[in-house]
């Protein structure tokens, strides 16, 4: 891919529809197999859910920002909040048994399971998912 791939959004659930399209497009410079495609997918979205309804509490003034890589056969996302940010340390892991019927921690549980690398940068405004594509 020789230039980075970029999506702006309003925070409002109804733009995550919009996260589908960005991958398609990602797909089709990167050459992602399905399997890559559908971790992409299912984590992107996830990320984009959780900096409109949990960063930016879906005040639609504010934006969650996408751009997408590739470096090294290697698709880096990062998903960006205007939010307060948040401490990752914080969340309880959802497959302990004292945590099974909460509710959150799921979606970054899913995302870390699904990509090769997860970062939280920025305190927390900012996700970084990274996908080998070999």
């Amino acid at each position: 891919m020789t230039e980075d791939i970029r999506l702006t959004l309003k925070s409002s659930p109804c733009q995550i529809k919009l996260v589908e399209d960005l991958v398609q497009r990602l797909m089709c410079k990167c050459k992602l197999d399905q399997e890559v495609y559908d971790n992409i997918l299912i984590s992107l979205t996830e990320a984009v859910n959780n900096a409109i309804i949990h960063g930016n509490k879906k005040d639609v003034k504010k934006q969650v920002n996408i751009s997408c890589s590739e470096r090294s056969q290697t698709v880096i996302i990062q998903i960006s909040d205007e939010g307060q940010g948040f401490d990752p340390k914080n969340i309880k892991d959802p497959t302990l048994p004292e945590n099974i019927l909460d509710c959150g921690g799921r979606g970054v549980y899913i995302m870390k399971e699904l990509s090769d690398l997860m970062l939280f940068l920025d305190d927390g405004r900012t996700v970084e998912l990274h996908f080998k594509t070999v």
